[in-house]
């Protein structure tokens, strides 16, 4: 039963990828594409998450904490550079 409920959440997650990248393509402006990107590193944590207790592993748990790490430091970038127009500031004194 518990294989049968997680392929289907696994189906349902893959369904939520292709909604995301369809808004990450289609974005009506450029926060909509940075929030979908996020969106897409949580979706991409919780379908590797997923694979780990269908495959009954424990390797996978070092993925996932990088892959959260990874999109949460591209959310800051891509929002600083909403912000101020730039990642990386040069203060020149």
């Amino acid at each position: 039963m518990i294989e049968t409920v997680l392929f289907f959440s696994l189906f349902l997650l893959a369904l939520a990828m292709l909604g995301l990248i369809y808004r990450v393509v289609k974005g009506p402006t450029v926060p909509d594409r940075v929030i979908a990107l996020d969106a897409m590193g949580v979706n991409l944590v919780s379908i590797t998450a997923v694979l780990s207790m269908l495959l009954n592993s424990h390797n996978y748990l070092d993925i996932i904490l990088l892959i959260g790490i990874l999109a949460f430091i591209g959310t800051v970038a891509f929002a600083k550079f909403l912000e101020k127009g730039e990642v990386i500031e040069y203060d020149r004194d």
